[in-house]
């Protein structure tokens, strides 16, 4: 069982240094969340880093706190780590596996995710590997990360003819402004099949906080400014607009409501977002407190339609 609101870390190492995400992580806990989503990818992007820092500050940390089992930690495995290191063959799982779990300081990983589709590999000798893990106790539970529903369902036929452990999550692309990629098919297969759903991106990469409205916005951030002119068009100040009008209803903020947005959609366990200071978290936060009505639903629902 998981809190209504999943922490990203893929900031970690990145954007927040070991210390803010000490603190970031302390704050979120006290609050009474437990859910920590990471990669071992997270953040090989970043100049000098070379994957696996996000995991790593996350394992010191639950080390230094002792809270292991009081805490639900995602990792993702499939991404390129380095030359020969990527996809999902059972043979790369099972090594990715071991470093992931060194980072982490752990003996298991609460959910493990295909972080994204392998052409190349079979997926019963992926699915069989995640059996194997299952079965060591090395992982709980496993899911997937920007999977279709095609292959989804052929997942889940694999998992039920072997009797092996079964996609229970998928993680996926989703705020008020990207909607149509998990509403299409998606939202109905993981419905039907009783698949739960965690969202990234919850705020469009920052662009529904609010703090982006025109392009000399983007500086604003050294990190994400120069993707927000992907938002910064006619619908995208159509949803800011009805953002800020039930924010101002509501004496929340923008990047409130479009979080508690998220979390009234039937099928959506939580959204996962990033914060790099316990200001930015204090806002995700109250948004899980902040219960929209239908109506309220409806008018945001209306706005962002494409």
């Amino acid at each position: 069982m998981v809190a209504p609101l999943g922490l990203g870390g893929n900031v970690f190492g990145w954007s927040a240094d070991e210390k803010t995400s000490f603190a970031v992580l302390d704050a979120f806990v006290a609050a009474g969340f437990n859910l920590i989503d990471t990669a071992d990818v997270y953040s090989r992007w970043k100049p000098g880093n070379e994957g696996g820092e996000s995991e790593a500050i996350i394992g010191k940390w639950m080390k230094a706190r002792g809270n292991r089992s009081s805490v639900i930690v995602t990792t993702k495995v499939g991404s390129e780590m380095g030359p020969g290191k990527k996809g999902l063959s059972s043979r790369y799982i099972l090594s990715a596996v071991e470093a992931s779990l060194k980072r982490l300081q752990s003996d298991y990983i609460d959910l493990y995710l295909s972080h994204w589709e392998d052409p190349e590999a079979d997926m019963e000798d992926t699915l069989g590997a995640y059996a194997d893990l299952v079965k060591q106790g090395k992982v709980r539970v496993i899911g997937n990360s920007n999977h279709s529903a095609l292959t989804m369902r052929d997942a889940l036929a694999i998992s039920a003819r072997h009797h092996w452990p079964r996609f229970e999550n998928l993680q996926t692309h989703y705020n008020l402004y990207d909607r149509s990629g998990y509403e299409a098919e998606l939202e109905g297969f993981c419905a039907e099949n009783e698949i739960g759903v965690t969202s990234y991106f919850s705020l469009a990469k920052g662009f529904l906080s609010g703090k982006y409205r025109k392009p000399a916005d983007f500086a604003k951030s050294a990190a994400r400014g120069d993707e927000m002119g992907n938002y910064l068009n006619e619908r995208g100040l159509r949803i800011l607009s009805a953002l800020d009008a039930v924010a101002k209803a509501r004496n929340a903020t923008p990047a409130q409501v479009a979080i508690a947005w998220l979390i009234a959609r039937p099928g959506l366990v939580a959204p996962i977002a990033s914060a790099t200071g316990i200001e930015q978290l204090g806002d995700l936060i109250k948004a899980t407190e902040l219960e929209l009505t239908a109506v309220e639903v409806k008018q945001l629902t209306e706005a962002s339609a494409s």
